[in-house]
């Protein structure tokens, strides 16, 4: 069985997410999703409109996803690959390059493309627009 591991956020969770889960899912046959808790974002200067266990729940109905895990620290990955024996690491093109460390613990390392026309920071900028232009 190859097992399947990504990272992320994903805060108002929109069909670019899905696209991300589905593709790095079609790499494998188990979907590991390390979900960042809301401290971790603080660290990283994000504040999610869903807290932690609401993203956590939306994240688990996803027939994609078979487990959703915390994410506390950028220095858990290599830790996480091991723990759950990870054979592929997928993340979005926008981290290319950041996490070749990882092929070192023997994980074959995936920087998807990202769905271009949507992200949660324009779906936020969108709606700040709609909201100062009333």
């Amino acid at each position: 069985m190859k097992r399947v591991i990504t990272y992320g956020t994903f805060d108002l969770l929109h069909y670019g997410h899905i696209n991300l889960l589905k593709r790095a899912k079609d790499l494998g046959d188990y979907l590991i999703v390390a979900l960042s808790t809301d401290e971790f974002n603080l660290q990283k200067d994000k504040i999610s409109y869903f807290d932690y266990q609401q993203r956590k729940i939306l994240l688990e109905s996803i027939r994609y996803v078979d487990l959703v895990i915390p994410e506390i620290s950028w220095e858990q990955k290599r830790e996480d690959v091991k723990k759950y024996y990870a054979d592929i690491f997928v993340i979005g093109d926008d981290w290319e390059g950041k996490f070749d460390f990882l092929k070192d613990e023997g994980v074959e390392v995936v920087y998807l493309p990202r769905t271009e026309e949507i992200s949660t920071t324009q779906i936020k900028e969108d709606l700040n627009k709609t909201k100062g232009g009333k």
